[in-house]
């Protein structure tokens, strides 16, 4: 048995809530730097009175999927958890409950294959938005309500164990800044009276570069490019690679380097532990003798909020080469730098089967999210339901006037 396949436009139209707040009333401004890609978590939420909503925007409620038209390649979905206002850059789908699951469709919008397609269907160079006439016809693989239930039950606690696996990876990264402070003091008030120096005078500052994915001999190769979402890895394995050619193309940072993210989520970083290429949405800090690597890192952690203060907003927060390279950190002396870097890899080694998990478990994930919607996830589970499938497959190919797939093969 195969699956329907109907148009975006058909199943999940672009409809907003029917309703809107008084003026006054506190309501969340939802904007697309608080979505977190590919997991569609928030970094927070931000209330005001509705009157502060700008013209681009429009009302929202749970019964709507959001889906970012910028910049496809971030991922940016989210099933709303309450009514709000958001930017005119996310799609307020309204799947049909009768034929199509919230879940199911944002965890689609979230796969790998999905991503890729739309990121190859953009208008604009700088900011590119998925080209809406190919969104609206893109045919949405669609099993029925039953198997939809099913996939989205076993993506869910496949999700589950992944977010655990997060938040103690989290918990075990506190114990760094924990002992950062207590060598250093506080980088805001400087207790111990450090001196303190602009990061472009500490070392080199790089914006990175995508190479052009329409020409062949970029990507494949034996170099890892990190983009925004593989900074939440240790960079090991990131999800995509360049050639030589590649590499020559993009921007490339040595081994120990600083990788730091400039648009969308401003702040997030990881240290290369080889030589590493990444996108424009990274700047990078190659350390030069003056800052150890491990406290190099450690130091610009605490800076998060200066970057973010920095950072020009439009559609989303862009922290500007130069704005970030302005930055002042402390410079304590050479032997405690490489102290606390002794400390440092001790600590990391005993977190390397902590951070192992997560990623085993985020491939784990990805490779599920696949499966999911080429059927093979729930193969075995259909045939053990098909009489019921069936049934319930005429139902929706009625409501959507298309053929099933016994009508369709004759």
């Amino acid at each position: 048995m195969t699956w329907l396949n109907s148009p975006m436009r058909s199943i999940a139209p672009p409809n907003p809530a029917a309703f809107s707040f008084a003026s006054d009333q506190q309501v969340w401004h939802l904007s697309l730097d608080q979505i977190e890609g590919d997991t569609g978590e928030l970094s927070g939420k931000r209330y005001a009175p509705a009157s502060e909503a700008g013209t681009s925007t429009f009302c929202f409620d749970t019964g709507n999927v959001l889906y970012s038209k910028l910049r496809p390649y971030l991922n940016k979905v989210i099933v709303p958890d309450e009514p709000g206002i958001a930017t005119t850059e996310l799609i307020p789908l309204r799947p049909n409950p009768a034929i199509l699951d919230q879940r199911f469709l944002a965890y689609y919008l979230r796969s790998s294959a999905f991503v890729n397609q739309a990121s190859h269907h953009v208008a604009g160079a700088k900011m590119p938005r998925v080209v809406m006439d190919w969104f609206w016809e893109h045919e949405f693989p669609l099993p029925t309500p039953m198997e939809q239930g099913r996939i989205v039950e076993l993506l869910d606690e496949a999700d589950r164990l992944r977010r655990l696996s997060r938040e103690a990876s989290a918990k075990a990264e506190r114990i760094l800044p924990a002992l950062f402070l207590k060598m250093f003091g506080a980088p805001s008030t400087n207790p111990k009276g450090w001196r303190k120096e602009r990061i472009g005078e500490l070392g080199n500052v790089v914006t990175g570069r995508t190479p052009p994915t329409q020409e062949e001999g970029m990507f494949g190769g034996t170099i890892p490019f990190a983009t925004p979402s593989d900074l939440d890895t240790d960079l090991s394995a990131t999800q995509r690679s360049l050639t030589e050619t590649g590499a020559q193309f993009s921007k490339v940072a040595r081994a120990g380097s600083a990788l730091v993210g400039c648009i969308g989520n401003i702040g997030k970083m990881r240290k290369t532990p080889v030589m590493t290429s990444f996108n424009q949405q990274i700047n990078a800090v190659e350390w030069s003798a003056k800052v150890n690597d491990d406290f190099g890192i450690a130091a610009l952690s605490f800076e998060v909020e200066t970057m973010k203060a920095l950072a020009t907003f439009t559609t989303l927060p862009i922290l500007n080469k130069s704005s970030f390279a302005s930055i002042s950190v402390i410079v304590p002396p050479d032997s405690l730098q490489k102290e606390f870097s002794r400390l440092a890899e001790q600590l990391n080694k005993s977190l390397v089967p902590i951070r192992r998990m997560r990623s085993d478990l985020n491939q784990l994930f990805s490779v599920l999210l696949s499966t999911a919607f080429s059927g093979q996830l729930t193969a075995q589970w259909r045939e053990a339901h098909m009489k019921e499938l069936l049934a319930e497959m005429e139902v929706q190919a009625r409501q959507l006037k298309l053929p099933t797939p016994q009508e369709a093969a004759v």
